[in-house]
């Protein structure tokens, strides 16, 4: 399904060296790189896992981590807004060939991705803001972001340059069905994930 991705040149990678060692100082730690910038995030707490943990399971029921497409955290996706630019989605459906298209610095093609998801923490305004030009660049068809802050479920679909042209918001009570361009039919019950993202007893 998806066209061989072309390796980049290796050469002086300064910000990569420099988040390779934060990474290794830093053990949990998330280290991505966007807009030529460095954005270190903090290891997630419980209750970011577990809205994590919900969320797989619409996805596993309707068929995604198998086949044509797997389900995956962590996934280093190479991005095209700088030369260094690479970001780690929280979650990510990608195509089953998706080793294929390894660029460099465990990071891979755009071309492999299907969708990406954040579920927010204390940076929220980079899940928000930042990565959505960074994946809209990238051209990743869908972006799901879980605002915890804002108890809210954003879908984002049709990237154009740096923004996505479709860009719904919904709020619990609210059962969101996917694009089918991620490969099945996944619905997500936002009250479910939101209060899954809570800390017990808030």
């Amino acid at each position: 399904m998806s066209a061989a991705s072309v390796e980049r040149p290796h050469g002086d990678r300064p910000l990569i060296a420099e988040a390779n060692r934060l990474m290794d100082r830093n053990p949990g730690y998330r280290v991505e790189i966007i807009g030529g910038t460095i954005i270190v995030s903090p290891p997630p707490n419980v209750a970011h896992a577990r809205a994590l943990s919900r969320l797989r399971r619409p996805f596993y029921t309707a068929g995604l981590d198998g086949g044509e497409t797997e389900v995956l955290e962590g996934v280093g996706l190479w991005l095209p807004t700088g030369a260094e630019d690479y970001a780690i989605p929280d979650l990510v459906v990608v195509d089953t060939d998706i080793e294929d298209h390894l660029v460099e610095n465990n990071c891979y093609d755009p071309i492999a991705f299907r969708l990406v998801l954040e579920v927010t923490s204390s940076n929220y305004q980079n899940d928000l803001r930042t990565k959505v030009g960074a994946y809209a660049n990238a051209k990743v068809p869908v972006y799901v972001i879980v605002d915890r802050r804002h108890q809210r479920l954003h879908v984002l679909t049709d990237p154009a340059q740096d923004e996505y042209a479709g860009h719904r918001i919904h709020a619990p009570g609210e059962l969101v069905t996917l694009p089918d361009s991620i490969g099945a039919k996944v619905t997500l019950d936002v009250a479910e994930i939101l209060r899954a993202g809570q800390p017990k007893g808030d």
